[in-house]
C-alpha cells in the first residue's frame, strides 16, 4: 500500500509506520511521538464528537512508561499508542467533567503506558481465586448459563448418570473428595469442550486462500450443524484432530456459500477480507466516512442537569459519584463502558436476561465496580422492575445489535420518552460489531468478527511472514471500542450537563479497527526487530490457530520481553463476595488530580444483585491508592 501523509489527505490508506525510527534518521523508534501523533489523528477523526472545551485539557494530557522504545505486543499494529491516545481523550473530557463539578482548576492528567497496554487484555491478567482464564479448574468459581447447558449435556455423555442439581463441575473438579478416576474425567471433559470451542474459528474455505470465520462461541452446535457437523463429539479431544476435522467440513464449502448459510441460521461469522477489500464493500465506505464515536442529540428540551457529585467513602472526590447506569450489555466490550463508567464513581447495575448465554470468565475482569441483576425484559414484571430503576437513570448503555432493545421497547426514543416526565434528560450508548450506519449495521458479531472483515487479521497474518491471515492475539478491538463508548457516555454526561438535553451516542468493533488502521502499522524494519525479540513459537501460529492458543504464546513470549507490563504495581487485588474468592485485575489507567479513580466494589458473577439503587457496599480492599 502507498503511504499516506495523514489521515485528512486520504483516510482509506493504511501507512507502514512511517520507517521503524519513527520517520527519522534516529536509532529508535519514539512511542511517545507516535501517541502524540495518534492523538493529533484521533482529533481530527473525532472532529465535532468532543466538546470544544475539552480539547486543551487533552492535549495538555502527560503520558508515563518504562517503556525504552521496542512495542509491547508482536504484532504490527500500534496498540498501545492508540489506546493511549483514547484514554488520553478520556482523561480530558473526564477532567472537564470534573471543572464542571467541582470548579475549574489546572489539573495534572496521567495516562500509563503499561496500564493502557494491560488494559488491552485485562482479561487474561486478571484471576479469582488466583486462577486465570486458562487454569483447569477456574470454572469452579464461575457463573454461566451456557456453561451449565454444556456441563449436563456432557454429565450424560461422560458420566452415564441422570442429570442432577447437585451435580457440576465444581462438584466434578473442584472437591478434594472426589476420586483419581472421576478427577481425570474431569479433565477429559475439559478436552471435550475443545472441539466447541474450535466452532469458533478461522478457518480455509474451498477456494484456495479465502478465509472464513465461524462463530459459535456461544450457539456452538449451530454452528457446527450449519457446516454438516454434530453439536458433541465426546470423541475429538485433540486440538489439531479438531481442527482438521472442522476445516475439512468448511472446505466443503466457498465464503459466498457459507455466508448464505450463515445468514439462515443467524450466526457471527464473516469471510475474512484484506483491507482493501473492505473499503471497496458499501459498508466499509460508509463506516469509513464515520468518527470513532459518534454523540448525537436526542432532545433539547430537558434543562441541564449538573452532576450530583455524591459524597463517596473515596479517599479524594469521584467525578461521576452519582451518576447511574444501566448496562444492558455481554461479553467485554459494552461490559468495558460500564466499568470504564465505575472506575470514575456512576452506580452502574449490568442488567442481564437469564435467557441468554455468556462467557464467565469475562465477568471477572468486566464486572469490577458494578452490581449485576437478571430481568426478563419479556416478563412484565421485569420489564415493571426496569422501568422503575430507569426514572432515576443517567445513562442506558446498548451492547447489542441495532433494533434489538428498540423490539422490546427501550431504544433510545423510546427511553426519552419513557422518562420526559422527569425533566432531566438520559445518556443513551450502543455499541456493536459493525457499526450503526451502512447495510451490514444489523449483523451480529464479535471481536474476532471485526478483526476478520476489516482486514486487521490480514495484517497480521502478513506481518508474520504468512500468506494467510491470523487473527491478532487478545480482544484488543473490544476493549478499545470499550474505551470509545465510555467516552461517548462522558461526552454526553457534559453536555447534558451543560446544555441540557438527551444524548445518543454510538461506536462500534469495526470503527475500532478503522481507527487503528488510519494510524498505520509498523515498518518492516521494527517488524523484523519484534521477530527477533519475541518467541518464535508466536511466529509459528497459522490461520486456524485459536485465540486461546494465539493468547496463550503472545503472554508467554510478552512475559519474557516486557516483564514490566505484568507488575504487581499495576494490579489491585480485593476479596469478591460473589465469588467468593479473591479477584486481580489491572487498576485504573488514568489519574486526574484532586479526583480518586478507582473502583469502590470487588467483582461478581452476572445476576448476583438485586436490581436496585438502594444499598450499596463499599469494598474496602478497593479503596487503597
Amino acid at each position: 500500500m502507498v503511504a499516506s501523509s495523514g489521515a485528512e489527505n486520504n483516510r482509506h490508506n493504511i501507512h507502514h509506520g512511517m520507517t521503524g525510527t519513527n520517520g527519522t534518521n534516529g536509532p529508535r523508534y519514539s512511542m511517545l511521538d507516535e501517541t502524540r501523533k495518534s492523538l493529533q489523528l484521533l482529533l481530527r477523526l473525532a472532529k465535532g464528537q468532543i466538546p470544544q472545551e475539552c480539547y486543551a485539557l487533552i492535549t495538555n494530557v502527560d503520558f508515563t512508561t518504562a517503556n525504552t522504545g521496542s512495542p509491547y505486543f508482536p504484532s504490527p499494529f500500534k496498540q498501545t499508542e492508540a489506546i493511549s491516545a483514547l484514554k488520553a481523550v478520556e482523561a480530558g473530557v473526564a477532567a472537564g467533567i470534573a471543572n464542571l463539578a467541582y470548579g475549574d482548576r489546572k489539573r495534572k492528567m496521567v495516562v500509563d503506558w503499561e496500564r493502557a497496554s494491560a488494559f488491552l487484555f485485562s482479561t487474561y491478567l486478571a484471576t479469582v481465586g488466583g486462577m486465570n482464564k486458562a487454569h483447569p479448574n477456574v470454572k469452579t468459581l464461575l457463573k454461566g448459563k451456557a456453561y451449565s447447558r454444556h456441563t449436563r449435556q456432557y454429565q450424560l455423555i461422560l458420566f452415564k448418570i441422570p442429570i442432577s442439581s447437585k451435580l457440576s463441575q465444581s462438584s466434578i473438579a473442584g472437591s478434594q473428595r472426589i476420586s483419581t478416576k472421576q478427577r481425570t474425567l474431569a479433565n477429559i471433559f475439559t478436552c471435550m469442550i475443545l472441539y466447541r470451542r474450535l466452532s469458533a474459528n478461522l478457518y480455509e474455505t474451498k477456494n484456495p486462500s479465502e478465509y472464513f470465520h465461524l462463530h459459535g462461541s456461544l450457539e456452538a452446535t449451530t454452528a457446527l450443524n450449519m457446516v454438516g457437523l454434530k453439536g458433541f463429539r465426546p470423541d475429538m479431544t485433540d486440538y489439531h484432530q479438531c481442527i482438521k476435522l472442522i476445516e475439512d467440513h468448511v472446505k466443503q464449502f466457498s465464503a459466498k456459500e457459507l455466508e448464505e448459510m450463515n445468514a439462515e441460521v443467524k450466526q457471527a461469522g464473516v469471510t475474512c477480507l484484506k483491507w482493501e477489500e473492505f473499503e471497496a464493500t458499501s459498508h466499509g465506505r460508509d463506516l469509513i466516512r464515520e468518527p470513532p464515536w459518534r454523540v448525537d442529540t436526542l432532545e433539547t428540551i430537558s434543562p441541564p442537569a449538573p452532576f450530583p457529585c455524591t459524597a463517596s467513602r473515596a479517599p479524594k472526590p469521584q467525578i461521576l459519584s452519582g451518576i447511574r447506569a444501566l448496562e444492558l450489555c455481554r461479553i467485554i466490550a459494552g461490559p468495558a463502558i460500564g466499568r470504564g463508567l465505575a472506575e470514575y464513581g456512576a452506580d452502574v447495575i449490568k442488567i442481564t436476561s437469564p435467557n441468554l448465554s455468556d462467557v464467565p470468565f469475562f465477568q471477572v475482569d468486566g464486572n469490577l465496580g458494578k452490581h449485576t441483576a437478571e430481568l426478563n425484559l419479556r416478563d412484565s414484571r421485569d420489564r415493571k422492575t426496569f422501568e422503575d430503576l430507569l426514572q432515576s437513570a443517567d445513562v442506558i448503555l446498548d451492547g447489542y445489535r441495532p433494533g434489538s432493545l428498540e423490539r422490546l421497547g427501550y431504544g433510545p426514543k423510546q427511553i426519552v420518552e419513557l422518562t420526559k416526565h422527569r425533566q432531566r434528560g438520559i445518556v443513551y450508548v450502543a455499541e456493536d460489531c459493525f457499526g450503526h450506519v451502512g447495510e451490514w449495521a444489523s449483523r451480529p458479531g464479535w471481536q474476532q468478527i471485526a478483526d476478520c472483515v476489516t482486514g486487521v487479521a490480514w495484517y497480521q497474518g502478513l506481518c508474520m511472514g504468512l500468506n494467510e491471515p491470523v487473527v491478532p492475539p487478545f480482544p484488543m478491538s473490544d476493549y478499545g471500542t470499550g474505551c470509545m463508548g465510555t467516552i461517548a457516555a462522558l461526552v454526553g454526561l457534559y453536555k447534558r450537563a451543560k446544555y441540557g438535553g438527551s444524548y445518543y451516542g454510538t461506536t462500534s468493533l469495526c470503527q475500532y479497527d478503522i481507527y487503528l488502521l488510519h494510524i498505520g502499522l509498523y515498518s518492516s524494519e521494527m517488524m523484523a526487530q519484534l521477530r527477533q525479540a519475541h518467541d518464535a513459537e508466536f511466529f509459528e501460529l497459522r490461520h486456524h490457530d485459536s485465540v486461546d492458543e494465539v493468547g496463550k504464546r503472545a503472554l508467554k513470549t510478552m512475559r519474557r520481553v516486557h516483564p514490566e507490563l505484568f507488575g504487581d504495581r499495576h494490579m489491585q487485588e480485593c476479596y469478591s463476595r460473589g465469588f467468593r474468592a479473591s479477584v486481580k485485575a489491572v487498576k485504573p489507567v488514568v489519574d486526574i488530580e484532586g479526583t480518586w479513580i478507582g473502583f469502590l466494589r470487588s467483582s461478581r458473577p452476572n445476576g448476583f444483585d438485586q436490581a436496585s439503587w438502594e444499598d450499596w457496599e463499599v469494598d474496602e480492599g478497593m479503596l487503597v491508592e
